[in-house]
């Protein structure tokens, strides 16, 4: 586990390393560069880059960590992977039910697999669970979700690569949109940002605009940093309230 320089979250935990591509959002995928990054560094865990891997030796971590902290779950892998044993993510839950003094943010794009396991468990009371909606189609993942009896919903329209339309926010708890960064970044228009915003203002969920990327509002490419998380000339930290399903 290590702190995370993810604005939404404090640190990550990763009981599984390792992906594939499932839809256009995952093209320019961090994760998989910093995977063979970490290969070639022979980091433990890595040593096949990005290929699927459950790492038992990391599932019980975060019970020795006393501060409650938020944690990413998976942020260098899919927790929904098809892959990924039912068995061993049924130990990843019970180390999470086990420590309620944590908060543990999950974010899948696989959300057939995500309702699979669900259908039959509940999800802990310290669990926010999120699709990834990148664009017009993957909002179909938005339903699924929404099925799904949690404490806390939330979509992750990053990287936002159209106008994403019209959505139905209901039962949703938070939104977070980003832009992409990295050297093949595709650019992320204002209007498509602030789209979601108002949705999110007049459908009473909250918003959390995280960052440009490496293309800035102004539509000219440049580092990330320079680009800053300002939209509209506001920054939006807002975090959902933990209330009922």
């Amino acid at each position: 586990m290590s702190t995370s320089k993810i604005e939404w979250t404090e640190a990550t935990w990763n009981p599984s390393v390792g992906c594939k591509k499932v839809s256009s959002g995952c093209a320019n995928c961090y994760a998989e560069t910093m995977a063979r990054r970490l290969q070639a560094m022979g980091t433990p865990g890595y040593e096949n880059g990005f290929e699927f891997r459950i790492l038992p030796e990391r599932i019980d971590a975060p019970r020795f960590v006393k501060k409650p902290t938020k944690y990413f779950v998976n942020s260098m892998s899919d927790l929904f992977h098809e892959k990924m044993p039912f068995e061993f993510l049924d130990k990843v839950f019970l180390t999470i039910s086990e420590t309620p003094h944590h908060t543990y943010q999950i974010l899948t794009k696989r959300e057939l697999r995500l309702a699979q396991y669900f259908a039959k468990r509940d999800v802990p009371s310290n669990v926010w669970l999120g699709v990834t909606v990148e664009n017009q189609r993957e909002k179909r993942r938005i339903d699924v979700l929404r099925s799904i009896d949690a404490p806390i919903r939330f979509l992750s329209v990053e990287p936002l690569l159209e106008d994403v339309g019209k959505l139905d926010l209901t039962n949703i708890h938070w939104v977070i949109v980003g832009g992409e960064s990295g050297p093949g970044a595709r650019p992320m228009k204002k209007e498509w940002a602030i789209n979601v915003q108002s949705q999110c203002d007049e459908q009473g969920v909250a918003f959390f605009f995280k960052q440009w990327g490496a293309w800035g509002e102004d539509g000219v490419k440049r580092s990330k940093k320079a680009n800053g998380r300002l939209l509209d000339e506001r920054e939006w930290n807002e975090e959902p309230e933990l209330q009922a399903a």
